[in-house]
Parts: C-alpha cells; sequence; structure tokens
C-alpha cells in the first residue's frame, strides 16, 4: 500500500502544534513507515509599499488545513482524528485523497516568493466577483464578502477543495 496525500482540518493557528504532536505520537507507535510529510502550506511575502519593503513574513496558504501523506488506514486516520484541535479529514468518515495534480500546485506555491506590490485603489462592493491576482491565492475567482475600507482589505469568499472559504486580501491583490 502506498502513502496518499489527504487535507486536515484543524483549529486555525494551531497548526504547528498539531503538527508537533502527530509526529510525537507517530515515533511514540513506531509508525514510521506508515507517514510520510506532513506540510502546512505556507509562503515567504515580501511586501512592498511606497517603495519601502518590509522585512520578509510568512504567510499560510490555507489557514486551518494540513496537507499529510499517509498510508490510508482506519488506524492512521485515527492517530490523527484523535489529537486535540484536529476537527477532521477533508471527507468525513471516507477522506478524500489529493490528487498528484494538486499535491503539485500546492507544493509550486509553497516553492517560491511572492511579491505584494501596491496598486491603485479601486472601489469594490460586497457581492461582486474578483481575481486574485497577487500573493498565495493568485489565481482563485471569488465574490467579495466583506469591505476594510480603513485597512484597504477585502474579504474574498474562495473555493479551496471544493469548500468555500473566506481569504483577506488587500485592495491591491484583486482585480474586478
Amino acid at each position: 500500500m502506498n502513502k496518499r496525500w489527504y487535507i486536515i482540518q484543524l483549529i486555525a493557528g494551531y497548526e504547528e502544534k498539531v503538527r508537533d504532536e502527530i509526529y510525537r505520537r507517530i515515533k511514540e507507535n513506531g509508525l514510521e513507515d506508515q507517514f510520510g510529510d506532513i506540510l502546512i502550506p505556507e509562503v515567504k511575502t515580501v511586501k512592498n509599499y511606497s517603495n519601502v519593503i518590509d522585512n520578509d513574513s510568512i504567510e499560510q496558504l490555507f489557514p486551518g488545513y494540513m496537507v499529510i501523506s499517509l498510508m490510508p488506514t482506519n488506524e492512521n486516520f485515527r492517530l490523527v482524528t484523535t489529537i486535540a484541535r484536529v476537527i477532521r479529514f477533508l471527507g468525513g468518515t471516507n477522506p478524500g485523497e489529493l490528487s498528484q495534480a494538486e499535491v503539485d500546485r500546492i507544493l509550486s506555491q509553497v516553492s517560491g516568493k511572492i511579491a505584494i506590490a501596491a496598486a491603485e485603489e479601486e472601489l469594490y462592493h460586497i457581492g461582486e466577483p474578483v481575481e486574485i491576482i497577487e500573493g498565495p491565492f493568485s489565481g482563485f475567482s471569488g465574490t467579495i464578502n466583506f469591505i476594510d475600507d480603513q485597512k484597504k482589505k477585502l474579504v474574498v469568499m474562495i473555493s479551496i477543495f471544493n469548500r468555500l472559504t473566506p481569504i483577506e486580501i488587500s485592495f491591491n491583490q484583486a482585480k474586478k
């Protein structure tokens, strides 16, 4: 049986603690051969506003989600889902494995830097469709759910793993 890639949904902000706990339990139970990598998809960003470059920062691609490679057995699924702050595998009782194309897309987004540059201000409206042109979600399309004019941010609903997910982006990361 080969290892396959799955998505775990967990409480956002606890990705590193959950990953560390999974590794601890794998070692404790001698299951190193049953599990592969555990990824918290992140990307290094360079922010450039008014030609002043901020320090590089790390941005999560999918807050509240992790990607894990494992052999699909009930025992392995149970080991992961019994960890505190893990909500479930996507797919519920029959976790859906990721295709190689989905895994490759995530790995390619993680491998490079994404520059975030200032752009001209546009007027946006709730319910309006937009395309994300910069940042970790570049290439995704979604609908504006919330607008924060003071911070110049949008909350856009996009489909990630066939599930609507809100993401916050800057005005300059979206195009009508």
